[in-house]
């Protein structure tokens, strides 16, 4: 059940629309938001437009990241490669600790 749970999640975070392209591609941002994007280019000494470009490049490779460690739960889940509730709270914990 909880594999096929992760299975349905996984399947919808994969899904892709084959037919899309990014040529020509616009982002629309809000008055507040493009001041938001100005103020933060401007403290940060880069143009707003390479920031707003990094940053979806940045969520595209934390994204990939992400679903590459997803996958290899379920890989790991599938092959009966299971931790105990205890451990993942334990390692949960050690990772936010500063």
């Amino acid at each position: 059940m909880l594999r096929d749970k992760l299975r349905y999640f996984f399947c919808d975070l994969t899904r892709a629309n084959p037919g899309s392209t990014l040529a020509g591609m616009e982002v629309h941002f809000t008055a507040e938001q493009e001041a938001r994007l100005a103020r933060i280019a401007t403290r940060e000494g880069i143009d707003p437009e390479e920031l707003v470009k990094d940053a979806a490049l940045k969520l595209l490779e934390d994204d990939t990241s992400f679903r590459t460690a997803v996958r290899k739960g379920i890989e790991q889940a599938e092959r009966g490669e299971l931790i105990e509730e205890e451990e993942m709270d334990a390692r949960v914990k050690r990772m936010l600790q500063p």
